[in-house]
């Protein structure tokens, strides 16, 4: 089974496969206006090329209006930048699309 454990702390999202860490990518999170949420979550729903900031692939979470997505400015990696989704680099968050179906659980701590 797949989960996902976002540590905005650290900026990074991590896939575990059967409890074991498979993969693990920097991410942007939420600005201090626009914070990301902590707590549960699935993924939901997914829509590759959303277009404009979302970059190649959107992962909507059950968290309404949040998702984990990827951007057209990449320099932002690893900032507090985004209305609360989580930034991916594109080929980031195309190669998480392929190993998380819609199901995926998500976690995410401060």
């Amino acid at each position: 089974m797949i989960k996902v454990i976002i540590i905005k702390s650290k900026f990074r999202l991590y896939v575990y496969k059967d409890n074991v860490l498979i993969r693990n990518y920097p991410v942007a999170i939420g600005k201090p206006s626009t914070p990301t949420p902590v707590g549960n979550a699935k993924i939901i729903n997914r829509a590759p090329n959303p277009g404009g900031p979302y970059g190649a692939m959107w992962l909507g979470l059950s968290i309404p209006h949040i998702g984990i997505h990827g951007t057209n400015a990449p320099f932002s990696i690893g900032k507090t930048v985004s209305h609360g989704c989580i930034r991916m680099q594109n080929k980031d968050v195309l190669e998480l699309a392929r190993l998380a179906p819609i199901g995926t659980p998500v976690t995410i701590t401060p």
